[in-house]
């Protein structure tokens, strides 16, 4: 299921060069869009920066499980595999877990438990940078989804210790 989902919304790359651009756009250069999203945070005010903070947190725990998973687990990219019209150029690790897919949701999660409209829509920019990382071919559909669900529990594991570590000493 894994590889025809995959082969599904690859076949559509490449055939219509507006939506191309905008998914490669979207793939190497959305990392802009939260990292301005998270300095806005910054300077807005205590609570949100304290948001920022846990975001950044999330990322770095996020970034430690992504070298872990690589450590000792390898899975070729579909284009090592198969035959797959790739739109730019990708390194030839492993595809699991997707570190941009990591990261954003990561960042949209930890929003989200403070924002819920900021966080939606950070959710929905991240759930297109995971597409675009597929339409790209770059990654198979259950890397990004494990991806998603990696960054967004990390997210929320990490709130609900902060949260805990703080109600006790308070």
């Amino acid at each position: 299921m894994n590889s025809k989902v995959f082969k599904l919304i690859t076949q559509l790359s490449g055939r219509c060069s507006p939506i191309d651009l905008l998914m490669i756009l979207i793939s190497n250069k959305i990392r802009y869009v939260f990292i301005f999203v998270l300095i806005f945070m910054w300077f807005k005010n205590d609570s949100y920066k304290r948001v920022t903070c846990k975001a950044t947190k999330s990322m770095g725990v996020t970034l430690f499980i992504h070298t872990l998973i690589k450590l000792f687990y390898f899975k070729p990219r579909p284009f090592v595999k198969r035959r797959v019209g790739i739109l730019i150029p990708s390194k030839m690790d492993s595809t699991f877990p997707s570190k941009h897919t990591l990261l954003v949701f990561a960042i949209s999660t930890s929003i989200f438990l403070y924002d819920r409209v900021l966080g939606s829509i950070m959710w929905v920019i991240s759930v297109l940078t995971g597409f675009s990382r597929i339409w790209v071919g770059h990654h198979y559909p259950f890397d990004i989804i494990g991806s998603a669900f990696i960054g967004t529990m990390t997210s929320i594991l990490l709130d609900k210790a902060a949260g805990e570590y703080s109600t006790n000493t308070q």
